[in-house]
């Protein structure tokens, strides 16, 4: 499974970790991507969704509804 969030597209990001003696190695940051269980009233059942910690805040916001409304436009199969 990809660390991509479905809401907001958030994917890892890379770069190098630098030592003291400025010696790299790659490293990647994962976002914070939670499985959540919403409620979709309009149709009667739950989906699940991988959604980082800021698209949680955006489905908070704009409410599920047109969360689900958007992604389906986009082409994802929910």
């Amino acid at each position: 499974m990809s660390a991509r969030c479905q809401v907001t597209g958030r994917s890892p990001g890379f770069g190098n970790s630098v030592s003291h003696s400025h010696r790299r190695t790659s490293r990647r940051w994962s976002p914070n991507i939670q499985i959540k269980t919403y409620y979709l009233p309009s149709e009667g059942r739950r989906v699940r969704l991988r959604v980082s910690a800021k698209g949680i805040k955006v489905i908070d916001r704009d409410g599920i509804e047109a969360v689900v409304a958007r992604l389906r436009r986009e082409g994802q199969k929910i």
